[in-house]
Formats: C-alpha cells, structure tokens, sequence
C-alpha cells in the first residue's frame, strides 16, 4: 500500500541585508603608507604638488626615504595650501573641527589649519577597493558595488547571516577585511537596503549596528529627514519650510498631502520610507551607464590665455577615459564634454558617432568638437569628458557589422 510522505514546507528566512562602509577610505589608506600621521587631523584632497613629491626625498636630495621614516614636521599643512582643490575625505580627528568631505580646502584651512594635506593616490586607492570587495565576496556572494568605498551585501541565506540579527557574519566580515588591508569599516545590518545604509552611520568608526523591523520607531523617526538616501538639501529645506524635519513627523503626514506638494511619484516614495519600506534587491551585476574623468583647476583657466595647459590637460582627461574604457572591456558612441565657469555655471555638450570607440585619440576628436559648440569667453574652473552609450567589446565582437572606414571629426579645440 502506497504511503504519502509528508514534505515539510520551505521556511523563507526574514531578509537581512547589509550597507558596509569604509571608514574614512581615501585618508585611511594613506595612514598605511605613513603610519606617524595616525591620531593626527589629516585631510586628503586637491592636486599633487612640490612639496607632496618632496616627501619621500632624502634630506641631501640624492636618495629616497621609506614613507614611514618621513618626519611629520615634514607633511605640507592645510594653513599653508593655495588653490582650489575639495576635500575627498578627512579622518575623524579633522572632522571633530568641522571640517568634511567636499568642503574646500581653502575654507577648511580656516577651520583646521593645523591639519595636514596630502593628495588622493587614486591607484592605490583602486587597489585596496578591488581587495576588500574580493574579502567580502569570498564569505557573502551577493554583494552590490556602490562606488569606491562601500557596497550592500545581502546576509539572508548566508551562514551567521540571521545569527544575532546579522551581527557574527558582520563581525567575521570586519575582521575579514581588517587582516586583509588593515583597513577598517563599519556595518549597518536592516530588513532592506535604506534601513542599512542609515544603520551603517551609527556607530562609525568600526561600528556594527543592527536594526530589526521593530526599531523603526525608535532608531529611524528620531532622525532627520537628509538621511533619508534620496533626499537631498533642495528637498530637505522644501519640507523643513513646511514643519517637518524628522523622519517621524515626514511618517505622520498622510500620503495624499506629500504628493499634492511633492508630486505623485516622489510624494507617494517619501511616504513609504518614512515607514521604512524598500524592496529594492542587491543587485550583484549592472552595466555601466557611462564613464567620465574631470577636473577642477586651481585657478581659473582661459580657452585663449591657457590654451597649452588646457589642452594638456584635454588630452589627459581623453586617455584616462579611453584607459577605464579599456581596462573595463567597453566601448562607447556618445562622446561629451563638461565645463564649468567661474560663476559656477555648467555647461555640456555631446555627440554620436556612428560606431563605438575606446580609442583616446578617436575620443580627443569628438570631445574637441564638442567644445567648439560652447562660448567660450569665461575662464573655466572644471573641464571633464564623458564617453556614453556603452557596449561590452565582447558583444561587439559578435556583431556582424563592420567600423565605418573614416572618421569626419578630424579637428579639435585646445590643439
């Protein structure tokens, strides 16, 4: 006689995800090339000068000096910098003075002058983000790269992932990543991805912070609108101008009132995340839109006065995009430009060619034709070019339509 075996039902884990974020990134790196500067105010940012390169020069100039044997008598100082570079990053002992990422240097001089500066090591940097990310994956598969420093990491289904609300599996990514580049990083552990990215603030730096379903109340609404991920400064003071200013009071408002004055589309958004509702999932593989590679001058240039120097550095923004395109394995057919003057108005400009190029003097042309269609009479503060409309090579490999054999964008601006 035939018997029926029960199958028990598949349990669904409760979802838990992660925002991992490094702490204080760019200056962190560098405090591993020169150890002396930590606990010191340190920002990184602007452009490398004389004295950046001088560092590692012997006394008598006829030799080099390990980074770690540099004197910190010797480290250029924030009062003394000239120019109008920002800052990409800070370490906490800066912070304490005010000053943070994006701010001018210039005026974080006048808050920190005693800080010490020091250029951002771009490669270095790529290096250290390409071996922490590894470190994750090797332990939590699902992982979403959000930019050079931090990512999401989706904890559901991995071992430890539910332990302890996700606690353990963020310890053992912490330490993980610590024996790996002796960097350090803080973990926002949520039910979903908003959650976590606030979660991650918490407790930094080297912070692990947990947040249940039930927390909302007490961790989320407390907190002001602006760290709402999607909610920027123009938004933020439309609803401060109208009494709401924390997470709570932006949760109290019923749906229909957000929407009449925000629209029905972002009215309806600010009124589920308030709540805490996001179903957004870790994506773990996206193509890029675009890539681009720009510059802020420190001082202001003219097409005519600074013809040489601008186009030095035309040409240098054009190879770095043609290079990231290269090591990246795409192509791309929209080409533009991006300037911006010194009353901090932008300008842009862009065109298609017909077939798709990683090729920086192909890229030089284009983006040369593109700056003929902008006046230019007022001296510039930003210059950047931009390659869009992307393809794999790979894909384009297989496709049975052949390069045009000529290109008519033979002239360019700034030669």
């Amino acid at each position: 006689m035939a018997t029926v075996t029960d199958i028990a039902p598949e349990v669904t884990l409760p979802r838990r995800i992660a925002h991992l974020d490094m702490d204080a990134f760019f200056a962190s790196v560098e405090l591993l090339r020169y150890p002396q500067l930590k606990g010191l105010p340190v920002v990184i940012g602007g452009g490398r000068r004389q004295a950046d390169d001088a560092l590692l020069r012997s006394p008598d100039g006829l030799g080099l000096r390990a980074p770690h044997c540099v004197p910190v008598a010797a480290f250029p100082l924030l009062r003394d910098y000239v120019g109008r570079g920002v800052i990409t990053t800070a370490t906490y002992e800066a912070r304490q003075f005010g000053v943070g990422s994006a701010m001018g240097l210039m005026k974080a001089a006048r808050l920190c002058p005693q800080a010490i500066v020091l250029p951002v090591d771009f490669d270095e940097v790529r290096r250290f983000s390409r071996l922490f990310k590894s470190t994750i994956t090797d332990i939590a598969p699902a992982m979403q790269d959000r930019g050079v420093d931090e990512v999401y990491i989706d904890f559901t289904d991995v071992p430890g992932g539910q332990r302890e609300g996700g606690r353990v599996l963020a310890r053992l990514i912490q330490k993980s990543i610590f024996d790996a580049t002796g960097l350090t990083c803080s973990i926002g552990v949520a039910p979903n991805r908003l959650l976590a990215k606030m979660a991650s603030e918490f407790n930094k730096p080297h912070g692990i912070s947990i947040v249940q379903a039930a927390d909302l109340q007490t961790l989320i609404w407390p907190l002001g609108v602006r760290k709402i991920n999607g909610i920027g400064p123009k938004s933020g003071e439309r609803l401060a101008a109208l009494g709401v200013r924390t997470i709570g009071e932006l949760a109290a408002q019923e749906p229909q009132w957000l929407m009449a004055r925000f629209g029905k589309s972002t009215g309806a958004w600010m009124h589920r995340v308030a709540w805490g509702q996001d179903d957004s999932p870790v994506v773990t593989h996206s193509e890029p839109v675009s890539m681009s590679r720009e510059t802020t001058f420190e001082r202001d240039l003219h097409a005519v006065r600074d013809r040489a120097e601008l186009g030095r550095i035309f040409t240098a923004l054009c190879q770095r995009v043609a290079q990231d395109l290269q090591h990246k394995g795409y192509v791309g057919r929209t080409i533009g430009v991006k300037l911006r003057f010194d009353d901090f108005k932008t300008a842009t400009r862009d065109h298609t060619v017909s077939w798709p190029t990683q090729d920086a003097a192909a890229i030089r042309r284009v983006a040369g034709q593109c700056l003929k269609r902008v006046p230019l009479q007022q001296p510039l503060r930003l210059l950047g070019v931009r390659v869009g409309a992307l393809v794999r090579v790979v894909d384009l490999a297989q496709s049975p339509v052949h390069a045009p054999s000529s290109d008519p964008y033979t002239a360019a601006l700034f030669d």
